[in-house]
């Protein structure tokens, strides 16, 4: 399962990374603020997947001294900070 998670998260991470490059194209050409703040968009999103494939690393490293049943739940650690930067940035941004 994780292998098919990392596909997407990989195809997802090239999309969006392919979106925010037009987008921010496409502002620099019209001069439009809101695709300017689309392609920000776009490049958060692109950041949060690759927080999600960091996490999806870390959660694969082996049990130590300090973490003796492994570091599998990790990746839920890395989604919640995904959720939250995703909710925090969001308000930050589009509250300006």
């Amino acid at each position: 399962m994780a292998g098919s998670s990392k596909k997407v998260i990989y195809a997802a991470l090239i999309g969006n990374a392919l979106v925010a490059a037009t987008k921010f194209a496409a502002a620099a050409f019209t001069g439009s603020s809101a695709m300017l703040s689309e392609g920000i968009h776009s490049l958060v999103d692109t950041g949060n997947q690759g927080l999600l494939l960091f996490g999806l690393r870390q959660a694969r490293k082996p049990p130590d001294a300090h973490f003796p049943f492994g570091h599998g739940k990790e990746i839920y650690f890395w989604s919640f900070v995904v959720a939250i930067l995703v909710f925090a940035l969001g308000a930050g941004v589009f509250d300006l």
